[in-house]
């Protein structure tokens, strides 16, 4: 996929700028954007990138530090902690705070990252965008939330919600099987993943469409096109590099939910996966490992 024309001079806010959002600011930088960086700490932003030293969650370090004129916002942030208020506070509170402050500001894309998590299917059935969301846990419930709230503003909205991210920052599936830490039964739960590279391509793809006046839909789903269960996975990993025995003590991986996640709307666009399945993944993990 060929960086667009269309993002060139495009003022791009990514509120939430860690490892997803520096690569994906990364990547507008090199399309001709005006990227903008918005995060607490703001001397790991990648180079090039204009900070913007604020914390979403309090909303006084928000106030006049916003860029006048933006084209679009992505908005990319993590919980400081695994708790429901760390959820709420990343996911609904930081956005409130934002949109606030962007109130006299007509942007014409704001893009909410989400997850797959906000379902709640346990069925091993397809979900996609259309499907209902009902999530039993605190984090999906939050994420949910936040996606409402994205929808419900004065600024058209698209929500992406991305299923397991892995990749060459993401390895600690690939290590807890190679350590022998994780040992899933037979049969069990279907798991669902995109690699970290083809997470930043979807979003830079939908951001070009945006730049580009292309019409969007206000929900896609970015999972690769290989649903696949969990021991499969393992069991493949192990047959394709060194890996300790499973310990008795081993995890079984197991989590609530097992569903199979369409990525067809987001193929329908024209977008095509750099790591389609799994095995094209983390065979090239493996092999960047043996040839340390």
């Amino acid at each position: 996929m060929a960086i667009a024309e269309s993002l060139k001079n495009q003022r791009i806010l990514l509120a939430g700028c860690g490892n997803l959002g520096g690569a994906i600011a990364t990547l507008l930088l090199q399309s001709g954007a005006e990227v903008f960086g918005l995060r607490r700490r703001t001397d790991q932003l990648p180079q090039g990138v204009t900070p913007i030293t604020a914390d979403l969650t309090l909303p006084e370090t928000l106030s006049d530090k916003l860029p006048p004129r933006l084209d679009q916002v992505i908005y990319c942030l993590t919980p400081s902690d695994y708790t429901e208020q760390g959820y709420h506070a990343a996911y609904v509170k930081g956005l409130e705070n934002l949109l606030w402050e962007l109130q006299g500001q007509t942007p014409n894309r704001l893009f909410f990252i989400s997850s797959t998590g906000v379902y709640g299917q346990n069925d091993d059935g397809w979900v996609d965008e259309r499907s209902p969301t009902q999530p039993s846990s605190f984090s999906g419930q939050q994420v949910l939330l936040g996606e409402q709230t994205a929808l419900a503003s004065c600024i058209a909205a698209t929500v992406v919600r991305f299923s397991g991210l892995y990749g060459p920052s993401r390895q600690s599936f690939l290590q807890a099987v190679i350590d022998g830490r994780l040992n899933p039964p037979a049969h069990s739960n279907y798991s669902n993943r995109i690699h970290e590279q083809d997470a930043v391509r979807a979003m830079m793809h939908l951001s070009a469409m945006a730049a580009s006046g292309d019409s969007l839909q206000t929900c896609y789903l970015a999972s690769d096109c290989k649903p696949i269960r969990l021991d499969q996975v393992v069991r493949w990993v192990r047959e394709h590099t060194d890996c300790e025995e499973p310990a008795e003590d081993a995890r079984d991986g197991s989590r609530v939910g097992s569903k199979l996640c369409s990525n067809r709307r987001l193929l329908k666009t024209g977008f095509e996966f750099r790591y389609p399945d799994f095995r094209a993944g983390y065979r090239e993990l493996i092999d960047q490992r043996k040839g340390a």
